[in-house]
């Protein structure tokens, strides 16, 4: 957890705790539940298949309301709204990125020095611009147990942050706005 406190401040770690008890309130059901068997509990292969990612069944509204309970600081660390544009009828709709010179990036970095799996999701994130939903396909998590530790408090937030950021990218539906 070094590069947690290396990265981020307390606050801010008092916010990603927020962040991932979140998460294993909407996918698990609560938060106490063992992630690691909550995680393998999931059909991800079939979900997959039917082209419907787990990360669907979280609550949009729910988590825009803990958007509002953690630190802008913390948000902005790891997130920027970026503006898309709809090739078809040129709608600009406001987007969740990720901020690719934010403290979460610097820790994913850190995370990578040991961990060629997240080194590589480092390298796509900084290539593309975006939490691509292939980047860390289930299959690997499952059966990578060397690189991704489901017990692992930092593989844990990782995950977390990539499937709440698919979520928002999935249902958000705002008008672009210049402000």
């Amino acid at each position: 957890m070094s590069e947690l406190n290396n990265n981020f401040t307390t606050e801010q770690i008092s916010d990603l705790k927020k962040i991932t008890d979140f998460f294993k309130n909407q996918m698990c059901l609560n938060t106490n539940s063992d992630f690691k068997k909550c995680y393998k509990q999931i059909p991800h292969e079939y979900l997959e298949a039917t082209g419907n990612g787990f990360w669907a069944n979280i609550n949009f509204e729910k988590q825009k309301e803990l958007y509002d309970q953690i630190s802008e600081s913390t948000f902005n660390e790891i997130w920027l709204f970026c503006k898309s544009t709809e090739y078809k009828t040129g709608l600009e709709t406001k987007s969740l990125c990720p901020n690719l010179v934010g403290k979460y990036q610097k820790y994913l970095s850190d995370i990578g020095n040991s961990n060629p799996r997240i080194a590589k999701y480092v390298e796509k994130i900084n290539m593309s611009g975006d939490f691509y939903p292939m980047s860390i396909k289930s299959w690997y998590i499952l059966n990578d147990k060397k690189n991704f530790d489901l017990e692992d408090p930092n593989i844990q937030l990782i995950l977390i942050i990539h499937y709440l950021s698919l979520n928002d990218q999935e249902k958000r539906n705002e008008k672009w706005m210049v402000e």
